[in-house]
């Protein structure tokens, strides 16, 4: 019973809050800032975020001279680490004959090279809320220490190219490196605000780069299927939606997309069908009766539809399914459906299901922007 209540106590603790690349700018910024005014090493900085919490950074390192400081601390995703957790952040600040302040970015911090970003093509890829955090905290150091000359301010991460490589970077026109990023100044473990941000930029790419049809994948294996199916798409077309479905539909409405393609597999779309749109695992269950209810309309028989109910996965299901294709046309069909209604209409909607293997279960179009609907049978 003890070990019992100590495992509940364990999973009732609340998860560690982290903090974003913005937050960690900024307070290198201020530690290598005050280690140049003072000339004295700073072994931490504290800061003020958006949300109005004061957070202390320490310092993994300062080195100063009369003309430039390097400050810099390791990045702190809590306990929902992203790609960019345990990245060392850089600051160097030095003295600039130009009066105010100057930022930029610097080794493994990415400039933009694509339109459709909140950040001008050429610069840094330091979005504007790390920018205004990183300029409005210099400045009032500036002001503390009485300090009337000019600046220049460059971000860096020494890792920032290759830890680029497991972000959508790259898909977005952000090369050379990591994006300086944040709203809050934390990252809240499992939070949407970070993927749900890239998702929004990369349809805001893709519609700044001619797309009119926008295929959303689940993940890399549905995206490969999404890009062999319409090799004729550039590269902005295709977008990682993850789990965030109804969010990536609404900012492809926002943007008047002319057509989307929802490529995933059972298990993520089985609840799509049904009209749910944010399909992590422990957001929403898979309904076994939902799908012994489109296999009954699809036709099978009473013995196979138990089966369903006592299944485990839904990919098993799609197993169980393989021979009756009517069964994954409805499944599609509703989630275009879903889809349309999500959005409000207005839009042309295909749903392709596939198989962990990467084959083909079933595949539908509806056209709301017509009284027509068109199905395409796989």
């Amino acid at each position: 019973m003890a070990a019992k209540a100590a495992s509940e106590e364990k999973e009732a603790k609340p998860l560690r809050h982290g903090y974003t690349t913005g937050s960690c700018a900024t307070a290198t910024t201020k530690a290598a800032l005050i280690a140049l005014i003072t000339q004295e090493r700073q072994t931490e900085a504290t800061i003020r975020l958006p949300i109005g919490e004061d957070v202390t950074f320490q310092m993994e390192s300062c080195e100063f001279s009369p003309e430039k400081a390097t400050a810099g601390t390791i990045k702190d995703g809590g306990d929902d680490p992203d790609a960019t957790h345990g990245a060392l952040i850089l600051s160097t600040v030095e003295w600039s004959d130009q009066p105010g302040i100057i930022l930029d970015g610097g080794v493994g911090v990415g400039r933009v090279t694509k339109p459709g970003l909140p950040v001008p093509i050429g610069e840094a890829a330091i979005n504007p809320v790390p920018r205004k955090m990183i300029r409005e905290t210099a400045q009032a150091v500036l002001d503390e220490y009485g300090t009337k000359r000019g600046i220049k301010i460059v971000i860096s991460v020494p890792e920032g190219e290759e830890i680029a490589k497991k972000t959508l970077n790259g898909r977005l026109g952000i090369l050379g490196g990591i994006s300086i990023l944040g709203t809050r100044g934390v990252v809240v473990p499992f939070s949407t605000a970070a993927y749900k941000a890239s998702v929004a930029q990369a349809i805001n790419v893709a519609k700044e780069a001619g797309c009119d049809h926008i295929v959303l994948s689940t993940g890399g294996k549905s995206e490969s299927f999404g890009m062999a199916a319409y090799p004729e798409l550039s590269e902005e077309a295709f977008v990682e939606m993850g789990d965030f479905v109804g969010f990536a539909l609404k900012q492809c409405k926002r943007r008047n997309i002319r057509k989307v393609t929802l490529v995933g597999m059972m298990g993520k779309f089985s609840k799509v069908a049904q009209g749910v749109m944010m399909v992590h695992s422990k957001s929403a269950p898979v309904d076994f009766g939902f799908l012994a209810q489109m296999a009954e309309e699809a036709g099978a028989p009473q013995e196979l539809i138990r089966e369903i109910l006592t299944a485990n996965t839904a990919s098993q299901v799609g197993d169980l399914m393989a021979d009756t294709p009517a069964f994954f046309e409805i499944m599609c069909a509703n989630c275009c459906r879903a889809a349309l209604t999500e959005v409000g209409g207005g839009m042309e909607v295909e749903t392709i299901i596939i198989t962990m293997k990467g084959s083909q279960l079933g595949r539908v179009t509806i056209n709301d922007t017509s009284d027509e609907s068109n199905r395409d049978r796989g």
